[in-house]
This record gives C-alpha cells, sequence and structure tokens, in this order.
C-alpha cells in the first residue's frame, strides 16, 4: 500500500468534528474518533509510509512529533492527551505479550485482581496520594504550542477511572467485600480520587487547544456492571458527573468510554451526569447501531466496528460493515467512525486502514 492509498484526502477540521459530535446536522464528511491507538501501530504506520524519517529518533520530542503526523495522516481532527503521568504506585503485574505480530517488547501488564495497595485505614492514610498541582505537563505544553491550528487535543484527566481506581487500589476481589464490610473506606477513596480529579481537570481546561474533555472508565462486562448499579450511583458516578460539569463551565464537551453492559445506568448517565457521547461497543454486548437509533437524539455515539470482527474479517467484509454502519449513524451528525474499543496491537494494520479508507470514500 502506498501513501496515495486514501482515494480521499481529509483535511483536519477540528471544529466540524465538535459540530459532528454536538449533532448540529449531517457532516460533509465522516469524523473519525479512537480512545486508543497501540503505539506499535502508529510506529508501523510511521514506517510504511514514511511519516517520520526526517526527525531523529533522539530528538525530546519525536513521539509527538509523529502522533501528530500519524494522525492527520489517517485522518483524525484531534490527539488525545492529558498530564505526563497520574503519579499514583500500583500493583501490577507482568507477563509476555503474545497477541499479534507487533507485539510489545515490554510485554503486557494487568492489575492485581486480589489485592490492592489500600484494604485498610491505615493503607489508606499511609498512600502517597499524588499532589495534582506538581504533576508535570510537559506534552500538553508542548501541544499547546506546536498543534497545527485545524486540530484540537481531546483531553484525558488521567483520573477520570473512578471505578478502574477503585478496583486497581483495591483488588476487584477485595473492593467486593469491601462494599459490605468497609463501605466508609470506599467512599474516602472514591471522594479522594474526585478530589484530585477536579484539580487535574481546572489544570487542563487552562490549554484553550483542549476542546474535547474524555473520561474512560470500564464499569461493566458483558452481561452487566462490575458491581451493583446503586454503587455505581454512590461511589463512581459523582465523579463523572464532575468532570462534566467542570467540562461543560467551559464549554468543552465530556466524552464517556466504558466496556460492558451498562443498560441499568444508561439513564443516570445521561440525566444526572449529562455525559455528552458514549463509546465502546462490542457486538455480542450492543452494537453502535441500535444505540445510535435509542439515544442518538440525545448523545454523540463513537466507534463501534467490533475489535473481533477487525481482526477476523476480509477487506471487503470489513468496507461492507464501515458502508452499513454508517448508513445507519451518519445522519443528523452525532457519530464518529472508529473501533468498538481501541486500535490494539494485534489488529492487522491492513484492515485498520480499511476501516478508515472506506470511511473517507463514504458519501464523497
Amino acid at each position: 500500500m502506498a501513501s496515495s492509498q486514501f482515494v480521499v484526502e481529509i483535511v483536519p477540521d477540528w471544529e466540524g468534528f465538535l459540530r459532528c459530535l454536538r449533532r448540529e446536522g449531517t457532516p460533509d464528511r465522516v469524523y473519525f474518533v479512537e480512545l486508543l491507538v497501540d503505539e506499535e501501530i502508529k510506529d508501523a504506520v510511521a514506517r510504511r509510509f514514511g511519516l517520520i524519517d526526517d526527525v531523529d529518533l533522539g530528538d525530546p520530542f519525536y513521539a509527538q512529533k509523529r502522533e501528530i503526523r500519524v494522525k492527520r495522516f489517517l485522518g483524525y481532527d484531534s490527539i488525545r492527551c492529558g498530564l505526563d503521568e497520574i503519579g499514583m504506585p500500583l500493583d501490577w503485574i507482568s507477563t509476555a505479550d503474545t497477541a499479534g505480530k507487533l507485539q510489545r517488547t515490554c510485554g503486557r501488564e494487568y492489575i492485581d485482581e486480589h489485592k490492592g495497595p489500600i484494604t485498610t485505614w491505615e493503607e489508606f492514610e499511609a498512600y502517597p496520594w499524588p499532589d495534582p498541582e506538581k504533576l508535570p505537563d510537559k506534552n500538553l505544553q508542548w501541544y499547546q504550542e506546536n498543534l497545527p491550528e485545524d486540530m484540537c487535543i481531546a483531553a484525558h484527566s488521567g483520573f477520570a477511572h473512578f471505578a478502574e481506581f477503585l478496583t486497581a487500589l483495591m483488588g476487584y476481589e477485595t473492593l467486593c467485600y469491601a462494599l459490605f464490610d468497609q463501605r466508609e473506606l470506599v467512599a474516602a477513596i472514591s471522594r479522594r480520587l474526585v478530589e484530585i480529579s477536579q484539580d487535574i481537570v481546572r489544570r487542563i481546561l487552562q490549554f484553550d487547544r483542549v476542546k474535547v474533555v474524555w473520561g474512560s472508565d470500564d464499569m461493566g462486562f458483558r452481561s452487566g456492571t462490575l458491581i451493583s448499579p446503586d454503587d455505581l450511583r454512590e461511589f463512581v458516578l459523582p465523579g463523572h458527573k464532575a468532570m462534566a460539569k467542570l467540562a461543560h463551565a467551559a464549554g468543552r464537551p465530556y466524552l464517556l468510554h466504558s466496556c460492558g453492559k451498562l443498560d441499568t445506568i444508561m439513564d443516570d448517565l445521561l440525566d444526572d451526569v449529562e455525559i455528552d457521547a458514549i463509546h465502546s461497543f462490542e457486538d455480542t454486548i450492543k452494537t453502535v447501531e441500535d444505540t445510535k437509533k435509542k439515544y442518538g437524539h440525545r448523545i454523540a455515539v463513537l466507534g463501534g466496528i467490533d475489535v473481533d470482527f477487525l481482526c477476523r474479517s476480509s477487506d471487503e467484509q470489513i468496507r461492507h460493515r464501515v458502508r452499513n454502519t454508517l448508513d445507519h449513524c451518519q445522519p443528523g451528525g452525532g457519530y464518529c467512525l472508529g473501533t468498538g474499543n481501541s486500535v490494539a496491537n494485534y489488529i492487522p494494520l491492513d484492515n485498520y486502514l480499511a476501516m478508515l479508507d472506506e470511511g473517507r470514500r463514504f458519501g464523497a
């Protein structure tokens, strides 16, 4: 494949991207969005198409320059960025990466699901909670000054993972017991996470190139939520409500990525949290087409091309599905094309590029 493989050229347009998110009519082209594109995929795209050959690997901003060139080449209007680190020690388990051709040499890491660093009040008090004002923001500073004018930043706080951090800090197994035995401890952790997240989002919103705030928090699995809907309402959703309130006060939409079956809390996300878009779709749980039909008059729906489907399907099957999805979701705006979750390094690169190419062709 040559760089001219994309029959339809795209010039980034962050203002059009925002109009699409806000459902201000059927857009004049398809907009793309992804929660994450794995580093191995970005490296492979950059190498195949010679996008960063003129930049020295020793350049201190090599990664940022690669990010811009790869995202522009692929047709995105935004880059995703937050503070450089979250400064929270967690208990990780490492293993080799055995998935796909673009394996991570550093392997993969998983949170210990049994026991985390906070299981008692003593551990809560001793935990080295980060100072939001001291967390570095070098990446945001660089993008603020160097991002092309036709692109914007879709910011993540690094902390708007309230369900995930409750699980990571306590361990999922310990959290499940604590919801019965130590609810005040769970509440204290939740409050601390919200306090830190609010301070971080306030910092992020000072950057005027940030036009979107994107929370990411897996709350469910294939058949339901990971903890009860009532517990989510008490310990998790208030955090997202606080993030959305800050974003809205600054005139930015609040997008939410959350895996799993969330039917029991969708009304809460719409009416109480007031999210502006929902992301993460898996065919065995819900399709993006059904979600657009049910909720598209209230929020944007993002992505939806199932990751397993992308891994296993032919070029023709992928293109047919993209066209069908766009037929259902493009009218009226409020839809951006992308995977159901993220561009993992085990998705065949040509399959990913076929999805984007067919999106460029749609309606052109």
